[in-house]
């Protein structure tokens, strides 16, 4: 039986997918060959400051987000633009970023993303917290105050 020489890939997996206006979803976005890009203070910094930017966002709204040396997850609440849009906005905006401010000559980003919907019943600041955490779970950190690559908008609510 012959095989193909090549999958298909992630593209497919979104044919016949349309995301939906106001929904939430949690986003994994990894670098290229899931290398450490993000390794370093300078370039973890500059990440930040890029997709943190208001104008990258665009209409959508970045609820929570976690850095990892190797990739990103972004918990975003969509306005009108469709998904694929807003994540490759980011994702453009943060290699403009490292490419001005930190030396990064290499391909930053994977081609693919991983988005998730988050049900409209499920509680948003529990997928807020397993975003927040990642950097637990992977033995990063031993406590979230360790690391300064995150963010949540429920900061400071009771």
């Amino acid at each position: 039986m012959p095989y193909p020489t090549r999958a298909p890939g992630h593209r497919v997996l979104r044919l016949g997918r349309r995301s939906e206006p106001g929904r939430v979803y949690l986003i994994t976005v990894t670098t290229w060959q899931r290398r450490a890009v993000f390794g370093r203070s300078e370039t973890a910094k500059a990440a930040c400051s890029a997709f943190t930017r208001p104008r990258t966002m665009g209409e959508a709204q970045l609820l929570a987000w976690v850095l990892m040396p190797d990739h990103v997850h972004w918990l975003i609440q969509l306005g009108g633009e469709p998904l694929t849009r807003v994540v490759a906005r980011m994702k453009a905006s943060v290699s403009r970023e490292l490419r001005c401010s930190a030396p990064v000559k290499s391909r930053i980003w994977a081609t693919a993303f991983h988005d998730r919907a988050i049900r409209r019943e499920e509680d948003l600041r529990a997928a807020a917290r397993y975003v927040v955490a990642n950097p637990l779970r992977a033995g990063l950190c031993d406590a979230l105050a360790e690391n300064p690559f995150w963010d949540a908008v429920w900061l400071g609510e009771g």
